[in-house]
């Protein structure tokens, strides 16, 4: 079973993710989704580019856990 993870939800939209933590910025841009709906979710998203949601999800938390370890 799944697990979601620490930092994100799959019904958060872009624009929530990248207001909350814009150093998920690389991993949209790693998968050419910066033009893409900034209103639709996570999951949306996964689905319009071929990217299973849970692969991008859990990217999407470890970009932002690196980035809070450096900040740290």
């Amino acid at each position: 079973m799944f697990r979601f993870t620490n930092f994100i939800h799959p019904d958060e939209t872009v624009r929530e993710v990248r207001q909350k933590y814009p150093e998920t910025e690389e991993v949209f841009e790693r998968y050419s989704l910066r033009a893409v709906c900034y209103d639709c979710s996570i999951e949306q998203i996964a689905f319009k580019v071929g990217v299973p949601v849970v692969d991008l999800l859990l990217e999407l938390d470890q970009t932002i856990q690196d980035a809070s370890h450096v900040a740290a």
